[in-house]
């Protein structure tokens, strides 16, 4: 079920996000996310409703979950 790879100290994660249906909802969802304490890179799509997030430790999920919420959409879980 988690989409969390770990590699040279970076830890890649793969959410769903519903709600999400154009590039303004993208950039939103990500720049919630990017501001996340460890984050490097964001990249949200809003077609599949994936943002991959790429962090230096893994996430707390409450913490995405609510960055999400921030952007006005909500997190269905990892992919």
């Amino acid at each position: 079920m988690t989409a969390q790879t770990d590699t040279t100290g970076h830890v890649t994660t793969v959410y769903k996000v519903s709600g999400m249906s154009c590039g303004h909802c993208e950039g939103a969802v990500s720049g919630e996310i990017s501001q996340l304490s460890g984050v490097s890179s964001v990249t949200a799509v809003a077609s599949t409703g994936e943002v991959t997030v790429v962090s230096a430790a893994p996430l707390d999920e409450e913490a995405v979950r609510a960055a999400v919420d921030e952007a006005g959409f909500e997190l269905a879980g990892k992919a």
